[in-house]
């Protein structure tokens, strides 16, 4: 059997979640807006964090965003990590 010296695949740690009201010692409290936001750890985020608390940066990338407009944004982000990843091998 022979093995490969290939590179593990990578997986970017990004999500599209409901956006929620507030956030209360790290955790949702309060229910959530109709509103979606992208997290991304590997862009230096924490899902702890309030909107407001992320750096100006990181809350473009959060949105808010409608569901369809969310989703696009997400998957054209994990593609750019990709594309970033792949041009580094």
């Amino acid at each position: 059997m022979s093995k490969t010296n290939s590179p593990p695949e990578y997986v970017c740690r990004a999500s599209l979640r409901a956006q929620p009201a507030h956030i209360v010692d790290g955790k949702p409290d309060g229910g959530y807006t109709d509103s979606f936001e992208i997290i991304c750890r590997d862009c230096g985020d924490d899902p702890r964090w309030e909107y407001q608390d992320a750096p100006p940066r990181l809350q473009r990338l959060r949105g808010p965003y409608r569901l369809m407009a969310g989703t696009a944004k997400y998957v054209a982000h994990i593609q750019w990590h990709q594309k970033l990843i792949h041009a580094q091998r």
